[in-house]
């Protein structure tokens, strides 16, 4: 079973920060053959909508707090907002951005979980989320990295009421029988800068082809094309503004 639309308690949305929203425009079109649509109104800073054969998918932005890294945010749906803020606080979490609305979408707000990995909290009006997901050029799975899995475990099941099970070595998050994202520990990602996070995965029909254009575009391979034992082909990729993000074969998350 694969969540096809915004669930609540679900991924629903993913969005890039960046400091140059055109040229990571120019970028993902080249990668995942995305349709780059940048809203004019200067009160919306530039926001740039992504669309995979006409469907929304994702979106960049500009930075907006010094300091800020440059990267994709993994957005959760939820029907409360701020109650889902206070049970994060309640369990050990931050609010780094507090719930605010936008315009007559729905309301977000930016957090935290106790290591440190954010992630945002999105609750709808006019916009529910992507209009695609796990279908090629969409989010297909997320991925939390972290070094605390039983504390990891504890928060996410208490804020979220998420499942977890083994399929092999990894843990998978599952909601109501579809599981939709895992969890790997951060000495799995074999470098020593990382930090907690949420990694968005991209699906593609092809791992090999996407992940050749991801280089030839100027992106890095930080993971060459491979094949989980019982689970799907992978890679993972740094843009050229230095956003990480993975892709699989489409049909194969879970």
């Amino acid at each position: 079973m694969k969540i096809t639309e915004p669930t609540p308690g679900a991924p629903c949305w993913v969005e890039l920060g960046t400091s140059d929203v055109p040229t990571a425009a120019v970028y993902y079109r080249q990668v995942f053959g995305w349709q780059a649509e940048t809203d004019p109104r200067p009160e919306h800073g530039g926001y740039t909508l992504f669309s995979a054969d006409g469907a929304r998918v994702a979106a960049a932005g500009p930075l907006y707090a010094p300091g800020q890294p440059t990267a994709w945010t993994v957005t959760f749906a939820t029907r409360d907002i701020g109650e889902l803020a206070g049970a994060v606080t309640r369990a050990g979490g931050s609010v780094l951005v507090k719930p605010r609305d936008v315009f007559d979408l729905g309301t977000f707000a930016v957090l935290a979980d106790p290591s440190g990995a954010a992630f945002a909290l999105w609750q709808a009006r006019t916009f529910p989320g992507a209009e695609l997901l796990n279908g090629p050029g969409s989010l297909g799975w997320v991925e939390l990295a972290t070094d605390d899995p039983d504390a990891a475990v504890s928060f996410y099941a208490e804020v979220f009421g998420w499942t977890v099970r083994s399929q092999g070595s990894y843990a998978q998050w599952g909601l109501e029988g579809a599981d939709f994202g895992g969890m790997c520990t951060l000495e799995s990602r074999d470098r020593e800068d990382v930090r907690p996070h949420w990694l968005p995965y991209f699906a593609v029909a092809s791992v090999d082809g996407t992940a050749a254009r991801a280089a030839e575009s100027g992106g890095m391979l930080l993971m060459a094309p491979t094949n989980v034992p019982d689970g799907p082909r992978i890679a993972m990729v740094r843009d050229p503004q230095g956003a990480v993000f993975g892709i699989h074969e489409a049909g194969s998350e879970g």
